[in-house]
């Protein structure tokens, strides 16, 4: 579980995520930023996000606040148990939990890879939660509202959900392909934006 735990967080540290309707969720912190970068790039979710490798699983609840390259997301588990905290600026990402201590890393691939060994473009997660590809390179296809349906960028197929006519995705389904058929794959959820 320590290990599911640090995944959770790790993964969700480029820009993510989370909380549910009946948990109550303090905001973090506002982080200040010059007013000539106010742009597309800021934005705050609260939702859920679900792990699921061939060697474990999980979930937690989450909360993002991305501010242009710098962000905070708070993780915890069912009734606030667990709490971790990342926070991120240009060349210092953190991870600080109760069970992992303080984690500290340049970029939030970098911090991922210390805390589950796992390797993942998770700086691509700021565009997908706002149905952008993160490179040229992306693969896409769109639904017939002309809205993200998939796209498979870096190793990753993202499946992207809506609520009836909204522009921005309520679901995201993350999935790795590994070896023998198996897959990593996260469901994220987002309830709040």
């Amino acid at each position: 579980m320590r290990l599911f735990s640090k995944l959770c967080v790790a993964v969700c540290s480029s820009s993510v995520l989370f909380l549910s309707g009946c948990q109550h969720f303090s905001q973090p912190k506002q982080i200040q930023i010059a007013p000539q970068l106010q742009n597309e790039n800021n934005f705050s979710l609260q939702g859920k996000i679900g792990v699921r490798t061939p060697q474990q699983s999980g979930s937690a609840f989450f909360t993002w606040l991305q501010q242009q390259d710098q962000f905070d997301i708070e993780l915890t588990g069912i009734l606030g148990v667990g709490k971790t905290q990342i926070q991120g600026k240009p060349g210092e990402v953190t991870l600080n939990s109760a069970k992992t201590g303080l984690i500290t890393a340049t970029t939030p691939e970098e911090l991922l890879e210390k805390a589950t060994g796992w390797q993942a473009p998770i700086m691509h997660l700021a565009y997908w939660v706002q149905a952008k590809p993160a490179t040229p390179n992306a693969q896409v296809t769109s639904d017939e509202q002309n809205r993200l349906k998939q796209l498979i960028e870096d190793g990753w197929t993202v499946d992207f959900s809506y609520n009836d006519a909204q522009t921005l995705p309520n679901k995201l389904l993350l999935k790795q392909s590994l070896a023998e058929g198996k897959e990593n794959r996260i469901t994220m959820v987002i309830q709040n934006r």
